[in-house]
């Protein structure tokens, strides 16, 4: 059997919201997989949660660069948030995010690029001498359109264009250029707030929808109806998902009850042309990095009688 830490039973509890026992269970029952521990929990009803959840463990920043058409993000780790807010932390972020969208997002691209008196690597592993800290470019990615605009949002924002969330937003569109872009940095805000899993129901992929499927129908089976009931169950159910996890499914957060894909028709009547929203990206600091909490792991090791 899996060793099951207290830095588990807390992640599990961030991602899921469920009690701490509740997750030590269900890590315990799953063998420590914390995939599987989120489902055990779902099934039981113990948790809500649609799809992992990403906690934020490391620190750092996204950046941004905009060129209308076009866009990128890039994201550079630091293992305190104390170097994040370093200036020339800063100015390395800003510097490599229009340095990605030369380089089309392309992260290997980015860092062999010029920078300083070197590449983007080189410079980096300088400030890492200076500062004293680990840092890396975790990440890296652009999207463009061939007419429209790239639309960007930044969440608590540490400069101009960087910040802890950023998104970018595709809109293709012969429309006015300024109404696309308030446009779009609308819905990028919503995709900040609402972190969508993919664009339509049709770019969400095979493994989520299986597993997701697989959650849904142990749900619905306890329900002990026949089998015909419990199938239109299901359908209900993944319908409901889609509309939580699909960016054109989801309630616009701002008014709270249009789907996004009828803001962007309502949008698309008023400036008199097509509008189609073609891609998103949204990056969060750290999402996805997992980091001991040394405090919490004695607390419930204490708890736990260790």
């Amino acid at each position: 059997m899996s060793n099951i830490t207290a830095a588990m039973v807390k992640d599990l509890r961030d991602k899921t919201g469920a009690g701490m026992m509740d997750c030590k269970s269900a890590l315990t029952e799953s063998g420590g997989d914390m995939e599987a521990a989120i489902d055990w929990l779902r099934k039981k009803g113990l948790s809500k949660a649609a799809k992992k959840a990403g906690r934020v463990a490391a620190e750092g920043l996204i950046g941004i660069a905009v060129d209308k058409h076009a866009a990128a993000l890039v994201e550079v780790n630091a293992e305190t948030d104390f170097v994040a807010r370093n200036d020339e932390f800063k100015d390395f972020v800003k510097t490599a995010a229009g340095l990605a969208l030369e380089a089309g997002g392309d992260a290997e691209k980015l860092l062999a690029k010029p920078m300083g008196g070197g590449t983007v690597d080189s410079t980096l592993k300088e400030l890492i001498a200076k500062i004293g800290e680990n840092m890396s470019v975790r990440r890296a990615t652009a999207i463009s359109v061939d007419h429209g605009v790239v639309a960007s949002y930044v969440h608590n924002a540490a400069g101009p264009e960087l910040g802890k969330i950023g998104v970018l937003v595709a809109l293709k569109s012969h429309g006015d250029t300024d109404k696309l872009m308030a446009l779009g940095k609308q819905i990028a805000m919503h995709v900040a707030a609402a972190a969508p899993i993919a664009l339509t129901p049709e770019h969400v992929s095979e493994d989520i929808l299986e597993r997701e499927r697989a959650v849904q129908r142990d749900i619905a089976a306890q329900s002990g109806k026949p089998a015909n009931v419990v199938e239109k169950m299901i359908e209900g159910r993944m319908r409901k998902f889609y509309e939580e996890a699909v960016l054109l499914n989801q309630v616009f957060v701002i008014d709270g009850e249009t789907p996004i894909s009828k803001v962007v028709e309502k949008a698309a009547k008023e400036l008199g042309t097509p509008i189609e929203l073609t891609g998103f990206v949204r990056y969060s600091v750290g999402e996805g990095v997992e980091k001991v909490d040394s405090d919490f792991a004695d607390e419930v090791a204490k708890m736990a009688g260790h």
